[in-house]
């Protein structure tokens, strides 16, 4: 893949990680608990690949 293919690339998935992460800080901000466990799943779809990807996980605030 060329360079232009990686610097898009990058772009994008530093744009999923930052937003997603301000996101969820926010959410769990406004919820005002702390020390609990939240499951989480990101998904990824690209229609023109017909790709689908999913990535599951767990959140744990600190108490």
């Amino acid at each position: 893949m060329n360079n232009a293919y990686n610097m898009s690339m990058r772009k994008f998935l530093k744009q999923v990680g930052v937003t997603s992460q301000q996101a969820i800080e926010t959410a769990l901000r406004n919820k005002g608990k702390s020390g609990k466990s939240y499951v989480i799943t990101a998904n990824i779809k690209i229609e023109e690949l017909s790709l689908e990807h999913q990535v599951s996980g767990t959140i744990r605030e600190n108490e």
